[in-house]
């Protein structure tokens, strides 16, 4: 790969222990960082401080990683008894690091708490809690601390389609995927299309219609399952693609790898 493109990461806001020390800190999983570099990008983790979106201006692509609830006074409601540990940094800086990504022309992929990002940013709401949701849901979460699995299907002719299941039929029995949510999209947002659904109807995967955001990159997908936390890493490979073959700026700065 010629160019290796720049990946940001949005990064948790967390209290963390490490040796004698326990602090509050700016965290991801290592599997983020390590499916970027498998896939040919250099990752960049980015805490969630005032001014972050910044650097959107010296990177390729943006992934927004899972993590906690959306405050859901950002979508009008009052929160749910199980909503929590809402960061209000945290959703400062997501919201502004995706404008200033689809501003930018940057390549977008969402993870888990990214979809939900994508959904409230473009106006939609949440479940806030989905064992509180309409009966027949499926279990979208096997439990604190691990990852479950349920069949997605996906729609014919989208992009997470084209990645995950190329040349793949309507009569498709899914796609099993790792999970771990308990919260997912109510009311879509405006200009995304839902690209795949649970069994129960919950929306996994949806997309920004290309020329809804002036100047937006065409490939601005966001997932609501983990594929960080498996072998599968063809989303992650295709963000990076699509960043390789954006047209660069140069900056000629500390992380332009462009020369």
């Amino acid at each position: 790969m010629a160019h290796r493109p720049v990946i940001g990461l949005s990064a948790y806001l967390e209290t963390a222990r490490w040796g004698a020390w326990e602090a509050p800190a700016s965290l991801l999983p290592a599997r983020y960082a390590d499916q970027v570099t498998a896939a040919g990008g250099i990752p960049v983790v980015l805490p969630p401080v005032p001014g972050v979106a910044a650097v959107t201006a010296r990177l390729d692509g943006l992934v927004l990683t899972g993590g906690g609830d959306i405050d859901p006074a950002v979508y009008g409601e009052q929160p749910h008894p199980r909503t929590g540990r809402v960061s209000r940094e945290r959703d400062t800086a997501e919201f502004e690091l995706l404008a200033a990504a689809l501003a930018g022309g940057l390549p977008v992929l969402g993870i888990c708490r990214g979809l939900q990002v994508l959904n409230v940013a473009r106006g939609g709401t949440l479940h806030q809690h989905l064992a509180g949701a309409p009966a027949g849901r499926t279990a979208h979460t096997d439990g604190a601390g691990r990852f479950g699995s349920h069949p997605v299907r996906l729609a014919p002719g989208s992009r997470v389609a084209e990645i995950l299941c190329p040349g793949g039929r309507r009569d498709d029995p899914g796609l099993a995927v790792p999970t771990a949510h308990h919260q997912a999209i109510d009311r879509l947002g405006a200009g995304l299309a839902a690209t795949a659904w649970a069994d129960d109807g919950t929306i996994e995967a949806a997309e920004l219609a290309p020329g809804t955001v002036p100047g937006a990159h065409p490939f601005v997908l966001a997932v609501q399952w983990h594929p960080e936390a498996s072998d599968d890493t063809r989303l992650m490979a295709a963000l990076v693609g699509e960043a390789v073959e954006r047209p660069k700026a140069g900056t000629g700065g500390p992380l332009d790898s462009r020369a």
